[in-house]
Protein backbone atom coordinates (compact mmCIF):
# COMPACT_ATOMS: atom_id res chain seq x y z
CA UNK A 1 0.00 0.00 0.00
CA UNK A 2 1.66 3.36 -1.05
CA UNK A 3 0.77 6.83 1.51
CA UNK A 4 0.85 9.86 -0.77
CA UNK A 5 0.62 11.77 2.40
CA UNK A 6 4.31 11.68 2.73
CA UNK A 7 7.45 12.83 1.05
CA UNK A 8 10.52 10.29 0.82
CA UNK A 9 11.58 11.57 4.01
CA UNK A 10 8.45 10.40 5.90
CA UNK A 11 7.41 13.87 6.51
CA UNK A 12 3.36 14.84 6.29
CA UNK A 13 2.71 16.74 2.95
CA UNK A 14 -0.30 17.59 1.21
CA UNK A 15 -1.27 15.67 -2.02
CA UNK A 16 -0.55 17.67 -5.22
CA UNK A 17 -3.51 17.07 -7.48
CA UNK A 18 -2.73 20.06 -10.05
CA UNK A 19 -2.32 18.17 -12.84
CA UNK A 20 -5.07 16.38 -12.58
CA UNK A 21 -8.62 16.88 -14.22
CA UNK A 22 -11.71 18.07 -12.61
CA UNK A 23 -14.28 15.86 -12.53
CA UNK A 24 -17.62 15.68 -11.14
CA UNK A 25 -17.01 13.67 -7.50
CA UNK A 26 -20.07 12.56 -5.28
CA UNK A 27 -19.78 10.69 -1.68
CA UNK A 28 -22.08 9.65 0.76
CA UNK A 29 -21.24 8.56 4.02
CA UNK A 30 -23.24 7.74 6.95
CA UNK A 31 -23.00 8.33 10.86
CA UNK A 32 -24.90 5.60 13.26
CA UNK A 33 -26.72 7.73 16.30
CA UNK A 34 -28.49 5.14 18.78
CA UNK A 35 -30.79 6.25 21.56
CA UNK A 36 -33.91 5.32 23.38
CA UNK A 37 -36.82 4.58 21.65
CA UNK A 38 -38.58 7.34 23.90
CA UNK A 39 -36.00 9.72 23.09
CA UNK A 40 -36.10 9.73 19.39
CA UNK A 41 -39.96 9.67 19.83
CA UNK A 42 -39.71 12.80 21.71
CA UNK A 43 -37.30 14.19 18.81
CA UNK A 44 -39.86 13.24 16.03
CA UNK A 45 -42.71 14.46 18.16
CA UNK A 46 -40.68 18.35 18.53
CA UNK A 47 -40.37 17.33 22.29
CA UNK A 48 -36.69 17.79 23.05
CA UNK A 49 -36.04 21.01 25.30
CA UNK A 50 -33.27 22.30 23.04
CA UNK A 51 -35.56 22.61 20.43
CA UNK A 52 -36.02 21.17 16.65
CA UNK A 53 -32.98 18.74 17.00
CA UNK A 54 -32.77 17.35 13.26
CA UNK A 55 -33.04 20.73 11.74
CA UNK A 56 -30.39 22.22 13.69
CA UNK A 57 -28.48 18.56 12.90
CA UNK A 58 -28.80 19.22 9.48
CA UNK A 59 -27.44 23.01 9.60
CA UNK A 60 -24.42 21.42 11.19
CA UNK A 61 -23.60 18.93 9.07
CA UNK A 62 -23.73 20.89 5.96
CA UNK A 63 -21.21 23.59 8.21
CA UNK A 64 -18.97 20.90 9.02
CA UNK A 65 -18.53 19.22 5.45
CA UNK A 66 -17.57 22.79 4.10
CA UNK A 67 -15.33 23.90 6.99
CA UNK A 68 -13.58 20.21 6.50
CA UNK A 69 -10.02 21.50 5.38
CA UNK A 70 -10.20 23.35 8.35
CA UNK A 71 -10.54 20.34 10.53
CA UNK A 72 -8.53 17.67 8.57
CA UNK A 73 -5.28 18.93 8.09
CA UNK A 74 -4.14 17.99 5.09
CA UNK A 75 -7.56 18.03 2.81
CA UNK A 76 -7.99 20.12 0.08
CA UNK A 77 -10.04 23.42 -0.03
CA UNK A 78 -12.67 22.34 -2.38
CA UNK A 79 -15.61 24.55 -4.42
CA UNK A 80 -18.50 22.21 -2.86
CA UNK A 81 -21.42 22.16 -4.84
CA UNK A 82 -23.79 20.52 -2.52
CA UNK A 83 -23.92 19.41 0.73
CA UNK A 84 -27.28 17.74 2.09
CA UNK A 85 -27.83 16.14 5.34
CA UNK A 86 -31.03 13.55 5.41
CA UNK A 87 -32.01 11.44 8.43
CA UNK A 88 -33.30 7.87 8.15
CA UNK A 89 -35.28 7.34 11.28
CA UNK A 90 -35.76 3.91 13.10
CA UNK A 91 -38.06 4.58 16.48
CA UNK A 92 -38.87 0.99 17.39
CA UNK A 93 -34.87 0.78 17.70
CA UNK A 94 -33.99 4.28 18.38
CA UNK A 95 -31.84 4.75 15.89
CA UNK A 96 -31.24 7.46 13.02
CA UNK A 97 -29.14 6.93 10.32
CA UNK A 98 -27.66 10.38 9.31
CA UNK A 99 -26.14 10.79 6.14
CA UNK A 100 -24.56 13.71 3.86
CA UNK A 101 -24.52 13.86 0.65
CA UNK A 102 -21.60 15.63 -1.12
CA UNK A 103 -20.67 16.91 -4.70
CA UNK A 104 -18.44 19.06 -6.46
CA UNK A 105 -16.84 19.29 -9.74
CA UNK A 106 -12.81 18.87 -8.46
CA UNK A 107 -9.58 17.32 -9.05
CA UNK A 108 -10.13 15.01 -6.02
CA UNK A 109 -12.51 13.19 -4.04
CA UNK A 110 -14.94 14.62 -1.01
CA UNK A 111 -15.43 11.33 0.78
CA UNK A 112 -13.86 13.19 4.25
CA UNK A 113 -16.25 16.11 3.39
CA UNK A 114 -19.06 13.72 3.46
CA UNK A 115 -18.07 11.57 6.29
CA UNK A 116 -17.26 15.06 8.25
CA UNK A 117 -20.62 16.32 7.51
CA UNK A 118 -22.14 13.14 8.69
CA UNK A 119 -19.89 12.80 12.03
CA UNK A 120 -20.83 16.72 13.24
CA UNK A 121 -24.60 16.15 12.47
CA UNK A 122 -24.66 12.96 14.80
CA UNK A 123 -22.68 14.82 17.29
CA UNK A 124 -25.22 17.33 16.92
CA UNK A 125 -27.83 14.97 17.62
CA UNK A 126 -25.99 13.76 20.99
CA UNK A 127 -25.25 17.58 22.21
CA UNK A 128 -28.96 18.66 21.75
CA UNK A 129 -30.48 15.15 23.30
CA UNK A 130 -27.72 14.94 26.11
CA UNK A 131 -29.87 16.59 29.00
CA UNK A 132 -32.05 13.88 28.11
CA UNK A 133 -30.20 11.05 27.84
CA UNK A 134 -26.66 10.89 28.50
CA UNK A 135 -26.37 6.86 27.01
CA UNK A 136 -26.83 8.03 23.26
CA UNK A 137 -23.85 6.11 21.46
CA UNK A 138 -22.49 7.28 18.09
CA UNK A 139 -20.96 5.04 15.86
CA UNK A 140 -20.36 3.53 12.21
CA UNK A 141 -19.00 6.01 10.41
CA UNK A 142 -18.62 5.27 6.96
CA UNK A 143 -18.58 5.43 3.39
CA UNK A 144 -21.49 4.43 1.48
CA UNK A 145 -20.88 5.39 -2.05
CA UNK A 146 -18.25 7.84 -4.50
CA UNK A 147 -17.85 8.18 -7.91
CA UNK A 148 -15.31 10.39 -10.01
CA UNK A 149 -12.15 10.69 -10.87
CA UNK A 150 -9.82 7.52 -11.65
CA UNK A 151 -10.79 5.20 -9.72
CA UNK A 152 -14.50 4.61 -10.48
CA UNK A 153 -17.27 4.27 -8.45
CA UNK A 154 -17.05 2.60 -5.22
CA UNK A 155 -20.51 1.24 -3.32
CA UNK A 156 -20.34 -0.77 0.41
CA UNK A 157 -21.86 -3.84 0.09
CA UNK A 158 -25.17 -4.39 2.20
CA UNK A 159 -24.45 -5.47 5.85
CA UNK A 160 -19.94 -4.75 4.57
Amino acid sequence: MIFNHFDERGHAVMVDVSSKQPTLRTAIAEAIVRMSPDLLAAIQAGGVAKGDVLGVARLAGIQAAKRTPELIPLSHQLAIHHVAVDFEQDQPNGRIAVRCTVRAMERTGVEMEAMTGAALAALTIYDMCKGSDKSIAIGEIRLLFKEGGKSGVYRREEGA
